[in-house]
């Protein structure tokens, strides 16, 4: 028995000599298994990235304009100009007219087709006095989507990001534990809500014709609705969820707001005092949820008033 028991603590000893051998820096087996736990990883898998893009060699126009409209069934196009005035561009499909501020120095932008099939003109707009602008380029197509949800699942100027973006990186990381969609939402709405507040100081001088970055606004931790509005977006389309951005206004103020509408098969959750439904538009305000907007404000829903899609 003594035998066995120096043979045993003889043993022990050699253990513990082996472990504070480990170099500077290496961790002890025993500590990894004690200190690790698994990382959670859920049955969702995102559709491939649905990215935008501006192709000159197949682009039509003038001396000042190019138009590519090899991309409208995907539910967008894009759009270069060169002028010394400013610029802006024109969508009018049927009774809707969507009107763009763009760069004049040729930068490519990318706009949505959001008035569904049909016919639409476009026209890229010139400064020529005060406010009034003339066209110094018009085409037409007629555009038939892939889907009704193309327009929305890509980045354009209102929402522009790339694969490498990372609020794309982001999205991911959150999605990895999800097992739906609706587990995608739950979890990018907590993140944007938690970690992005209000910039007063920037609502208070932000200009005519800004434009968000949502890698920005996921760095600075702040930002304005449209700020908010544009980030869910980014983040919520990476993964393959369809999501608008809406501007309109929102009583009982009638304040001009920007916010977010999602689409999902799926049911039974509730995300800002709104329920999301089966097979339909979601309304999800990212603005007020992170900024302690009580019930009341937000209401069912009825007091806000749509005016633009993005």
């Amino acid at each position: 028995m003594k035998k066995d028991l120096k043979l045993h603590t003889a043993l022990l000893c050699a253990l513990l000599v082996l472990l504070c051998a480990c170099g500077e820096g290496e961790t002890p087996v025993s500590s990894a298994i004690v200190t690790s736990s698994p990382v959670p990883v859920g049955t969702y898998e995102a559709p491939p990235f649905a990215g935008s893009s501006f192709d000159p060699d197949a682009a039509e126009g003038n001396e000042q304009v190019l138009i590519d409209l090899s991309h409208i069934e995907e539910g967008y196009l894009g759009v270069s100009a060169t002028s010394d005035s400013r610029l802006k561009f024109q969508v009018l499909k049927d009774e809707e007219k969507y009107n763009y501020d763009m760069e004049n120095d040729g930068t490519p932008s990318i706009f949505p087709l959001q008035s569904g099939d049909g016919t639409y003109v476009f026209r890229v707009m010139e400064n020529i006095v005060d406010k009034k602008y003339a066209a110094i380029y018009e085409t037409s197509a007629q555009v038939v989507l892939s889907d009704e949800f193309q327009p929305y699942l890509r980045p354009s100027d209102y929402s522009n990001y790339s694969e490498d973006s990372a609020c794309v990186a982001k999205a991911a990381e959150l999605a990895a534990a999800a097992n739906s969609q609706v587990d995608v939402i739950e979890s990018i709405y907590a993140f944007v809500t938690k970690n992005v507040t209000y910039d007063r100081e920037k609502a208070e001088t932000v200009q005519s014709g800004y434009l968000p970055v949502p890698d920005e606004t996921l760095s600075t931790g702040k930002g304005i609705c449209f700020d908010y509005a544009s980030l869910a977006a980014a983040m919520l389309r990476s993964q393959g969820i369809p999501t608008k951005i809406v501007f309109g206004y929102v009583s009982p103020r009638d304040v001009y707001h920007a916010w977010n509408m999602f689409y999902t098969e799926e049911t039974g959750w509730t995300v800002v005092k709104f329920t999301a439904e089966d097979d339909s538009w979601i309304r999800l305000d990212l603005t007020f949820a992170a900024n302690g907007r009580d019930a009341k404000f937000i209401g069912d829903g009825g007091n806000y008033a749509e005016v633009y899609h993005y």
